[in-house]
């Protein structure tokens, strides 16, 4: 059974609902981990990122980022913060970059890009065998990293007002000079060809900046899937683990069998990436497979039906249907920050809300959805 593991980056927050530099005094405090969840600086002093161990249990996993999202929030409070998941802050905010030699050279050369960013998304590390398996599975995955996005689309609203995107994070973070789909490689020739191509054009500092929605990781023996909004509710968290792992699997069993990825151009798949960024689980959305006009829940049962058998080899298969249930029903965390916001018309509610609603879940416990077909 392949390990997953996953990065959250958080937004905090003072008492008002408005984002807060607190980060480094956070991290001052932050005790030594021998065996946990863990917390780190991210480019804005209003942000934290949580890693959650490796774990091959999703139990296991929605633990750990329970427990990371415990800690950031128990270290935030202390200077008067809080920590919620959201990928955008939903009022007025001015962000305040990190000290650091890099994020100092990124402020100075990229401007507004840069100094003016501040987005939480969630990165989700699987395990490979190889990187030649790490290429293959990249080719065959492409096309379905749109459905992801919609599934994880919470950033409705920005700067105080509703940005008429479900994720309006994918439209900030695309300003990013490499943000986005790749083309099929082929193989890892043609991969570390096109990394070193994309680093030698010297518009970005480093691979460090190779801001792909799916790529190798230059850390670990993972591939990581980088696509996803921060999840409002911590078992859709868990749901896209889940998924990201069977997508995986099943993308390297069709490598060894010979079959070839979809031809998709990249041009298409940014496309149905700004579709599903704009409606968000409940709209439109080009299939995963043709790539013609259809819809988000369409493009759901067909990534279910993709990705069953590894699910249910790995027993997840119950937990992704009650999990997508749950968030076609809701509009995931773009419909529950709507939902808060239609009460009052209050951004403050938003956040008050989404603060709950990080904090509020422990377990995978609502059993009573009904199942995705």
């Amino acid at each position: 059974m392949r390990t997953v593991g996953v990065e959250e980056e958080l937004l905090l927050v003072d008492a008002r609902g408005v984002a807060a530099p607190v980060a480094p005094l956070a991290l001052a405090d932050a005790p030594p981990v021998a065996d946990g969840p863990e917390v780190s600086a991210e480019i804005q002093q209003e942000m934290l990122e949580t890693q959650a161990r490796p774990h091959t249990s999703m139990a296991a996993l929605l633990a750990d980022i329970v427990a990371g999202r415990e800690l950031a929030d128990r270290l935030a409070l202390r200077h008067g913060a809080r920590a919620v998941a959201l990928a955008m802050s939903p009022r007025r905010l001015r962000p305040h970059a990190t000290p650091d030699p890099r994020y100092d050279r990124m402020m100075e050369r990229y401007g507004l890009t840069a100094r003016g960013t501040l987005v939480c998304g969630c990165h989700v590390h699987v395990a490979i065998a190889s990187r030649e398996e790490g290429v293959a599975v990249l080719d065959r995955i492409r096309t379905w990293l749109p459905v992801l996005l919609a599934l994880t689309a919470n950033s409705p609203f920005a700067g105080g007002v509703d940005t008429g995107h479900a994720s309006y994070r994918f439209v900030v973070w695309h300003q990013w000079q490499s943000a986005g789909p790749t083309d099929v490689f082929g193989s890892v020739e043609a991969y570390d060809r096109f990394e070193r191509l994309l680093v030698d054009t010297g518009v970005i500092l480093d691979k460090g900046m190779l801001y792909l929605d799916a790529r190798l990781s230059h850390k670990q023996p993972t591939i990581e899937i980088r696509v996803a909004d921060v999840c409002l509710d911590a078992r859709d968290t868990v749901v896209l683990a889940a998924l990201v792992r069977a997508l995986v699997e099943t993308a390297a069993q069709q490598w060894r069998a010979g079959i070839p990825p979809l031809p998709l151009p990249s041009a298409a798949l940014r496309l149905a990436e700004w579709q599903a960024a704009l409606t968000g689980a409940t709209g439109l959305l080009p299939h995963p497979e043709s790539g013609h006009a259809g819809t988000a829940a369409d493009a759901v049962s067909a990534l279910l039906a993709y990705t069953a058998p590894e699910l249910e080899r790995a027993g997840d298969l119950a937990l992704v249907q009650r999990g997508l249930a749950r968030i076609l029903r809701t509009g995931g965390g773009a419909g529950r920050q709507r939902a808060a916001f239609a009460r009052r018309g209050r951004m403050r509610d938003v956040v008050d809300a989404a603060i709950a609603a990080t904090h509020e879940q422990s377990e995978d416990d609502d059993g009573d959805d009904a199942d995705v077909a």
